[in-house]
């Protein structure tokens, strides 16, 4: 490492928190991650490697404060009472083992908060529905000043055992419409006429009592932080700039930190598809003059020069982040040595948020290890050592023959390569020309930069395998990474069989038009029964260049899975506002010359729509010949192992192929479990003693 000065040096000064001091100006901020309550030892494992890899303070994600804060089906951080410490003290303790200060978010969720585990009624400043993803039926009862009393002393309790599990930063939670607390401040949902409701000022009253009284609590043991939403993006009939700094104004000197939000959880973590890297900027440049307490903010920041110019305009003190640590918890480490090009940049797909809509564990398309730092003993910048002098060939490089060989040239093999075409990248360098996909081209950018320094992987272009050609170089060990195609002929979900395509018809698939092809007609319907972006993409494609598209799809909502990855909203906006003709809750039957014939989902009812040319996004098959060419060669010993892996194994996400390309080289060489065993760890919920 340098000792020379770096023009990242003002990143890397300490900066007092209250009565605890952060190493840096890295903070790791609250972030769900699918494990929450459920698999407290995960979330410690893999918190503990974002401390090792330099973040000053790394923290929990919500940690719900009390049974009427409950928010299942989605599995947060729960802190209900004496019996949730000692998960939660494991989490701060393997913080502590990696060095940074472990710090917590304490959440009422309020109108946030179904109570569908706890059957508690919901409270809320006001009688509302809740305020739900999944619009439950579920209102909630408004407080009276008794129920307030009992939310200030529930938080008091969350406080003094949070302090009891050994945790250095409390944050209260009053941003993204998720807090209770939020709730009051926002005359969305604050409709009260007492003196905690019409002003800001009545409206922050509860703000400031709890953040008073948090401060009394702790008492200088810890340093206490505010997550507040700056900017509700709704206008005066939410939280508005000149509210915020009111608030920041009254309250600015109370607690010790404050970490800036914007809007909703969507606005505030969008995807790289609709915003660019530090976009919430102009939202929060100026509050840090309100206050004379260091103050955090995010912004998807990859760029150390970026981050440089957060501080340096006084916009932000601490550089705080999410995604970016998800992609690599070893950022600060990585910026502090001068190891700039191997950094893992968040691509900003959101595939981390999914883990949390679909209560699994987190995962990570540019960190194939997150989420598998306990459950496999996975590391992101550490792998055992090879077990043998193995000489491996991996065949295509696309997300998982890139990650296989970056893998296992890391363990110490020498690996080959082979690149039926002359770019490398597969899917991950053609998708990435689609609209709004620039940046996923950064999966291949840090694979290639990690390849191309290391001496045992050699990479050949235009080089096409076959077995011969495999047997011939002598060739031992092989996988098959030679990605997927995208049917033509209408089976996915709706249709598991074929549908009648009159040979006239001109049909495309994703392939074609990531080839260049375009429709032979200016009449396009699109069918997608993928769900997932590429028929929101390529329908925004062709419709900016031109054709009149109709976007054809059974599910109520086009790509309806990006509801996952909160863009379904901001999709449609797009569709729409390119002309996209939306059919939705429908399916395409069959392809005729000039038309498609169509269905309503729910009964059947039949219509047709003209087309000129259509596009099938259905779904994709793997590309296997290879695989199964070489099966014969392993049955006679001509070849040791042979293992198909990402896309020519079984089709899913970019994020799942990277994973399976490192899984193949953790697992090789290695002596597997028998596949009747769990391949990994988990915790298993303890008996109670009676029932």
């Amino acid at each position: 490492m340098s000792t020379q000065p770096s023009p990242y040096d003002i990143l890397f000064e300490p900066v007092r928190i209250g009565p605890v001091t952060a190493k840096n100006r890295f903070i790791q901020v609250p972030h769900c991650n699918g494990m929450g309550y459920r698999d407290p030892s995960a979330q410690a494992a893999m918190r503990r490697v974002k401390a090792e890899g330099g973040w000053a303070v790394v923290f929990t994600e919500q940690v719900e404060i009390h049974a009427t804060s409950d928010i299942a089906p989605f599995i947060e951080g729960r802190i209900w009472e004496d019996q949730d410490v000692p998960a939660l003290a494991r989490i701060a303790d393997a913080i502590h083992e990696g060095g940074a200060l472990a710090g917590i978010e304490l959440v009422h969720s309020g109108l946030n908060a179904p109570n569908l585990y706890s059957r508690e009624t919901p409270l809320s400043p006001s009688p509302l529905p809740v305020a739900t993803y999944t619009a439950d039926p579920v209102q909630a009862r408004a407080m009276t000043k008794a129920d307030i009393a009992d939310l200030r002393r529930w938080h008091r309790n969350a406080v003094r055992r949070s302090l009891q599990a050994g945790y250095d930063v409390i944050d209260i939670y009053s941003g993204h419409a998720f807090g209770g607390f939020h709730h009051f401040l926002s005359p969305r949902y604050n409709l009260r006429t007492d003196e905690y409701g019409g002003s800001i000022r009545n409206r922050m009253r509860l703000l400031r009592e709890v953040l008073e009284e948090t401060m009394e609590e702790v008492d200088g043991r810890a340093g206490v932080a505010c997550r507040i939403t700056v900017d509700e993006m709704i206008g005066d009939a939410g939280i508005t700039r000149a509210d915020i700094e009111e608030v920041i104004g009254e309250l600015g000197e109370i607690p010790d930190l404050w970490d800036l939000v914007v809007g909703s959880w969507e606005d505030d973590s969008n995807t790289s598809r609709f915003g660019p890297e530090g976009e919430s900027e102009q939202y929060v440049a100026g509050l840090k003059a309100l206050t004379s307490k260091p103050v955090v903010g995010v912004g998807r920041f990859t760029s150390p020069d970026f981050m440089v110019h957060q501080v340096k305009a006084g916009i932000l003190d601490f550089i705080g982040a999410a995604r970016p640590s998800i992609a690599d918890p070893f950022l600060p480490n990585k910026i502090r040595e001068g190891r700039l090009e191997t950094i893992r940049e968040c691509i900003g797909c959101n595939i981390c948020v999914s883990g949390d809509f679909t209560m699994s564990p987190i995962r990570c398309t540019q960190n194939p290890s997150m989420g598998e730092e306990f459950r496999r003993g996975w590391h992101p910048e550490r792998i055992k050592v090879r077990g043998s002098d193995s000489r491996i060939l991996v065949v295509g490089s696309g997300p998982a023959g890139l990650e296989a060989a970056r893998a296992l040239g890391v363990r110490g093999y020498d690996v080959v390569l082979a690149e039926a075409g002359r770019e490398l990248g597969g899917r991950v360098a053609k998708e990435a020309r689609l609209p709004g996909l620039s940046a996923w081209i950064r999966v291949l950018d840090y694979r290639a930069q990690a390849i191309g320094d290391m001496k045992n992987v050699e990479v050949y272009r235009e080089s096409p395998m076959n077995r011969e050609d495999i047997l011939e170089f002598g060739f031992e060990h092989v996988a098959v990474a030679t990605g997927a195609t995208w049917r033509r002929d209408g089976v996915a979900r709706w249709h598991t069989h074929p549908i009648p395509v009159d040979p006239a018809a001109d049909v495309l698939t994703p392939d074609d038009l990531i080839a260049g092809r375009r429709p032979r007609g200016n009449r396009v319907v699109l069918f997608d029964d993928d769900h997932y972006y590429m028929g929101g993409v390529l329908a925004e494609l062709l419709a900016k260049e031109g054709h009149e598209v109709h976007l054809v799809t059974p599910e109520a909502r086009a790509s309806a899975w990006t509801y996952n990855t909160m863009e379904v909203a901001k999709i449609a906006r797009r569709l729409l506002n390119n002309g996209v003709h939306l059919h939705l809750n429908t399916t395409v039957n069959a392809v005729r010359a000039d038309s498609v014939e169509t269905a309503n989902a729910y009964n059947g009812a039949a219509d047709s729509l003209a087309a000129d040319s259509v596009v099938l996004v259905t779904a994709r098959l793997p590309e296997e010949s290879l695989f199964q060419d070489l099966t014969g060669a392993l049955e006679l010993g001509q070849i040791k192992t042979l293992r198909a892996i990402g896309d020519a194994y079984a089709p899913s996400t970019i994020a799942a192929a990277v994973w399976s390309g490192r899984r193949y080289a953790e697992e090789f060489d290695t002596e597997l479990a028998p596949n009747d065993d769990v391949q990994f760890r988990r915790e298993v919920t303890r008996l109670a003693e009676t029932y």
